[in-house]
This record gives structure tokens, sequence and C-alpha cells, in this order.
């Protein structure tokens, strides 16, 4: 049977599709029951649409606190028996409520080699200070920003002077490492549940 998983993105998705071709291809042995998208206009929503795929978009500020919100996703991924959260591009620092409930079980992906670059601009930031090793790290989530656990990395070393360039590669190496990871993560929690 396929895991339940559930990818938090708030962007252009290029992620989440990633994510949604694996499954597909049958390379990651899950299905994603949900998107939960903070942007009403993000792009993400649409590539879900085209898979098929249930979305929960909501505005934040529609909200009283995080904690109303995130109660709120809290109880839909449990009913749909979510084993795995994916933070693809999710632009929002996850709370307390989500946290208790998903702590060890919520992975992120980050365009820089952690714990280097933390933050929202760690492509740029790297590249302005001169680095000459770029990368992406997966990792379990923490109560700090881009904390917790390193579950995978890959880097590459670059000496050009295009950031854009940069930026192409990362993107083609989250979008094999993300899945390959999730993998190898939600393998481990069958080994866990045995």
């Amino acid at each position: 049977m396929k895991h339940k998983i559930a990818v938090f993105a708030s962007g252009s998705g290029t992620n989440f599709e990633a994510i949604a071709n694996a499954c597909a291809e049958g390379s990651l042995d899950a299905d994603i029951v949900l998107l939960v998208c903070d942007n009403p206009s993000a792009a993400v929503i649409g590539r879900a649409e085209r898979f098929g795929i249930r979305t929960f978009v909501f505005s934040p500020k529609s909200y009283a606190s995080k904690e109303a919100f995130e109660t709120e996703i809290t109880g839909l991924l449990d009913s749909l028996g979510v084993e795995m959260v994916a933070l693809a591009g999710y632009m929002r620092i996850v709370g307390r409520v989500l946290m208790e409930a998903y702590g060890g079980r919520i992975l992120n992906i980050h365009p820089a080699l952690l714990p280097a670059f933390k933050g929202a601009h760690a492509i740029r930031d790297s590249f302005a200070f001169g680095v000459k090793v770029f990368g992406v790290t997966v990792h379990y989530i923490d109560e700090t920003v881009d904390g917790g656990t390193i579950v995978a990395q890959r880097a590459f070393e670059y000496y050009g002077d295009d950031v854009d360039e940069v930026e192409r590669r990362i993107h083609e190496i989250e979008h094999r490492l993300y899945p390959e990871a999730l993998q190898c993560e939600l393998k481990k929690l069958e080994i866990v549940e045995k």
C-alpha cells in the first residue's frame, strides 16, 4: 500500500510537480493526498489540479491566529491519514500546532548546503558571498529557521558569474533529490511501524 503524503507550497510548485511525477512514475511509493497552499494566486494550485490532487488553499489573514489555521490543517491531515509532510517552497514558518502533531515527520528542501545560508534568499546570499560549492539540503524541520536533522545533501562546484545558472542547477538537483529523500524516509517509517 502506498504512503500518504501532503505537500505544502506557496509559489510556482516545481518541487511539488517533481514529487507528483515521482509518485506517478512509481519511483516514490506514495500518493500526494493533499496540497496545502497559503497563497490563493500561487501557480502550484494549477499544477495540483492537473494531477487531480486535492487542495486546501487558505489566506492566513482570514484566521484569528496561526494556531487557528494550523488546527484546521492538522485536522484535515489526520482525516486523510497523512504520514509525512513535505514542505516545498512553503514560505511560512511552521508553528507549534503542526509541530506537535507532525514533528519528526515534516521534511523541507533548502537551496543551500545547511547549516550555511539559512533563510529565504539562500541562493543569492551564497552567490554574493562568493562560495564555489553550492548545493541542496533536505532536512527534518525543528523550531528554528532551516534547522533540524539533515537527511540528504547534494553539491556542485561553480566558478562562473551567472546566478541564474546556479539557480537552474540547484532546481535541477532539487527535483531529483527531494523525491529520493522522501522515498528513503518513508522506507524508514515502514521499519519503525513494523
